[in-house]
């Protein structure tokens, strides 16, 4: 059976100012798969289903890009998550946009007030194993409508659990605003953990970085069941919706001026 995932080809200037005109008057989710995440997408028809819904899927890796690549013959873009969330805190937001957190630490949203100059970031961060908890679900979910309409909404809970949310937010028809799944983004900009150098994510390399850094936490994930991205990929059909080519310093909807805002990426 061949499975089929759906990319919009956006680099991270492009998507920027998709993100930048979305507004707070509709409603839409955003993925960005990586290989841990692909892997899942063809193993678990639930999964496919959360992709399946969400408005914009956003290739996190360019390590699976250039697999996709050499596969294919063309390389789709890529739009790294952690890249997108520190350049839409940093260069997209005003700040008294308001904006809504799921995940991390009380200690990490403050910092990202302060780093951001965010006045209106309101954090909620839901009890371990909360998503097998139907009334901590509840209360994650009426806590985002209850700041809505955001103008974004990161949900930082880790993969299956923020599609999860996404949807059923998407479901309800109540928040208004871009939310967007991040995993542990978060963890980067407050420096929780450590971002590979740049040099190793353009070569598709952050994946040995994270590995080298935590083998303990890592090697299952990378060396164990990551590798099952090779068999998989012949079985999947990558069908590409065309997104502007767009080359710009930054959107013109960004209250912050920067010599560079790729500067201010970690």
């Amino acid at each position: 059976m061949t499975i089929v995932l759906r990319l919009d080809d956006y680099d991270l200037a492009g998507f920027m100012s998709v993100a930048a005109e979305f507004g707070r008057d509709r409603a839409g989710y955003v993925v960005t798969p990586n290989v841990d995440h692909l892997i899942r997408y063809c193993d678990e028809q639930m999964f496919r289903d959360l992709y399946h819904e969400a408005a914009f899927t956003l290739l996190d890796s360019r390590f699976l890009s250039h697999l996709i690549g050499l596969r294919s013959g063309r390389r789709p873009r890529v739009c790294p998550g952690s890249d997108l969330t520190a350049a839409l805190l940093a260069v997209v937001t005003e700040p008294d946009d308001p904006l809504v957190l799921i995940g991390g630490s009380s200690t990490q949203a403050r910092q990202l007030r302060v780093q951001f100059g965010l006045r209106s970031l309101h954090h909620y961060s839901p009890i371990m194993g909360f998503i097998s908890d139907p009334a901590a679900v509840e209360q994650c979910l009426t806590y985002v409508e209850s700041h809505s309409p955001f103008r974004f909404c990161f949900l930082a809970v880790g993969s299956p659990q923020q599609e999860i949310l996404a949807q059923r937010l998407k479901d309800r028809g109540i928040a208004r605003g871009l939310t967007l799944c991040i995993g542990g983004s978060i963890n980067f900009l407050t420096g929780l953990e450590r971002r590979a150098p740049r040099w190793m994510r353009r070569l598709g390399f952050e994946w040995l970085f994270r590995l080298l850094q935590n083998p303990g936490r890592m090697a299952r994930r990378y060396l164990i069941r990551g590798p099952r991205i090779f068999a998989l990929l012949p079985r999947m059909q990558f069908q590409l919706r065309e997104a502007p080519v767009v080359t710009v310093d930054a959107p013109s909807a960004a209250p912050r001026a920067a010599e560079s805002w790729r500067d201010l990426l970690p």
